[in-house]
């Protein structure tokens, strides 16, 4: 190994106290280093953490946005999700192609462009998208693709492509973002008015048990989409055994048309921490960890800096607010590109310096998280409602939206629509008050929930978003009539499968074998038996998965098949010959033919 170049990994290592469970940062930086994470790099890795190389392989191998092949000095990670389709990124990454003379996946002969196409990167509501290097582009066009191309060619640093600045803190020197917050409504408890530590100080002058009995009585559930109380989480996270306690932030909102989290850690970073503080107190941690996703690399920052001016007032580090005894502080971790991260025990896989593969449960993470120390994990917009609660009681929060979804919700808003972006709405609101809002015509279907939810069509237009009708992390999808249902429905089965950890069979195997016979059909090769087949393997798949993604990869084809029976009955049609369509005797038979030297006399072509 180059003398400099062991110095630099070993300096990286030293950085992160030659600490196993720093791996993921560990292993970032030598990528941010060298380009890629080499084999040698691997060996001295391990040799350093006193760990084996495999364990640093696997990391490397596991997420998206790590490569132990070199890549160019400047990656173009164009985003492909089904918006971002819509709005025209295969036309873009046509003159991507063009311009840099290779093909996705590959890299310009002097190392210095890569191209790849990457799931969605948090910016659907201005897409089409990319990011280059950390830096997010959006609303890309063809000749905006041109520019960026001359521009990377003659020597330009991403950072010197935003030509403008976004609104709010996206202008902030420390961001430099050109992204839009598209805050479309602004409701009475994430985006309104808030004095900074209001919350926190009242909080510190109960009893935790008094804290988490206010949020407990404010009835406030988790904004992941399931739903979880999380007044009942901090309960039992504060009554596991165990003196080091931890609390966690799930920054990685992965699932496609997914952006609320954004617009929160941009304009909202102080109320999150102050969330997370609060947390902290209840359940009696002294940890925090923030887990940023890398797609939001960009305001990392901005983020840092705000921690440090909390720490400089008192807010976070030993005493916190002067109370003796309370001592807490929060670190950043860097995700590394993988949707299965979104998942609470596969998240703390990530923070551990693991691949990022879910745990069995039980123990729950409220019993043995991180480390094997009790955990809660709640996402952005949770923490920042537990604030509100404190500040203005739980009569009041439980007051908005419904008795079993009170509150507010922040959703991401994308697709055919007039005005794309986050809207804070009370709990209730139908989808065609919803719709109307967002200015969406000739609406055939919407999908709440990202690809793991449901696809619904206007006859569901009257149901209510709440968890229990319609439940949502966030993600509302918009498809107007132009839009074909089995193509976006092919779509999210690709996203899954992509994604999938691959550590279980119904998952690996099962969402294959659905979006394969989903292909026949759409290819005029089903037959009317292929529907139930379809309803028993996603049920199974649901059933017999071992984490959150498996449950619920099937939704797209399932609640399709219930929603929008009728499009898939007018491609299926019974078989004439009672022998499957999407068998082809001819081809089988080639390869005996050759051999045998002959032509088979049972059963010939035409």
């Amino acid at each position: 190994m180059n003398t400099s170049l062991e110095q630099e990994v070993k300096s990286i290592c030293a950085s992160c106290d030659n600490d196993r469970t720093r791996m993921m940062d560990i292993v970032r930086a030598v990528q941010e280093t060298l380009g890629y994470v080499p084999g040698h790099a691997m060996d001295l890795i391990a040799s350093e953490l006193g760990t084996h190389r495999v364990e640093v392989e696997s990391v490397v191998s596991f997420y998206a946005f790590l490569s132990s092949r070199p890549q160019g000095k400047t990656v173009i990670r164009l985003c492909d999700d089904i918006i971002d389709r819509m709005a025209g990124i295969e036309h873009i990454a046509e003159v991507f192609k063009e311009e840099l003379g290779i093909d996705v996946g590959e890299t310009t002969d002097d190392g210095a462009l890569s191209l790849e196409f990457t799931p969605c990167i948090g910016m659907c509501d201005q897409a089409p998208a990319a990011l280059i290097n950390d830096v997010p582009v959006t609303a890309l066009s063809s000749d905006r693709a041109r520019e960026i191309v001359q521009g990377l060619k003659n020597g330009e640093m991403p950072k010197k492509l935003v030509h403008r600045l976004g609104d709010g803190n996206n202008a902030d020197p420390l961001v430099h973002s050109m992204v839009q917050n598209n805050i479309r409504k602004r409701g009475d408890v994430i985006f309104s008015d808030h004095t900074s530590h209001d919350g926190l100080k009242k909080a510190l002058g109960m009893s935790p048990a008094e804290v988490i009995r206010e949020i407990k009585a404010a009835r406030l559930r988790g904004r992941g989409g399931a739903g979880f109380p999380t007044g009942m989480k901090w309960d039992f996270t504060r009554g596991a055994e165990g003196e080091h306690k931890v609390v966690i932030c799930n920054a990685d909102e992965g699932e496609p048309g997914t952006f609320k989290d954004r617009a929160v850690l941009t304009e909202r970073a102080d109320l999150l921490f102050e969330g997370m503080a609060l947390a902290g107190y209840a359940v009696g941690a002294d940890t925090g960890i923030l887990y940023l996703r890398a797609e939001y690399a960009y305001l990392r920052q901005y983020l840092e800096n705000v921690l440090k001016e909390r720490r400089d007032k008192g807010l976070l580090g030993k005493n916190v607010c002067g109370k003796e005894g309370f001592d807490f502080d929060i670190r950043i971790q860097m995700g590394a590109g993988a949707y299965i991260c979104g998942e609470e025990t596969a998240l703390i896989s990530s923070c551990e310096g693991l691949r990022g593969d879910p745990k069995n449960r039980p123990p729950f993470p409220a019993q043995k998280g991180y480390l094997g120390r009790p955990t809660t994990v709640n996402n952005v917009e949770t923490f920042c409602c537990a604030v509100r609660i404190i500040e203005n009681g739980a009569a009041w929060f439980a007051n908005l939206g419904t008795h079993g979804s009170p509150g507010t919700k922040l959703l991401s808003v994308s697709g055919d629509c007039e005005g794309p972006g986050i809207y804070e709405v009370p709990f209730g609101i139908t989808v065609h008050e919803l719709l109307k809002e967002v200015g969406a015509e000739n609406c055939q279907a919407v999908q709440i929930g990202g690809p793991s939810g449901q696809l619904v069509g206007p006859e569901a237009f009257d149901r209510k978003i709440e968890y229990d009708d319609l439940a949502t992390g966030g993600s509302v999808m918009v498809f107007n009539n132009d839009r074909k249902v089995l193509e976006i429905v092919d779509y999210f089965m690709d996203f899954f499968i992509e994604e999938s950890c691959g550590y279980c069979t119904p998952c690996r195997v099962g969402n294959v074998l659905l979006k394969e016979r989903l292909a026949q059909i759409m290819n005029g090769k089903g037959t009317p038996e292929d529907l139930p087949y379809l309803e028993r393997l996603g049920n199974t798949v649901k059933t017999a998965s071992r984490c959150g993604l498996g449950q619920t990869s099937p939704n797209p084809i399932l609640s399709s098949l219930q929603n929008f029976r009728s499009v898939y009955d007018e491609l299926v049609k019974p078989a004439s010959d009672g022998m499957q369509p999407s068998f082809d005797i001819a081809a089988a038979l080639k390869t005996s033919e050759e051999i045998a030297e002959r032509k088979s006399t049972v059963f010939t072509t035409a």
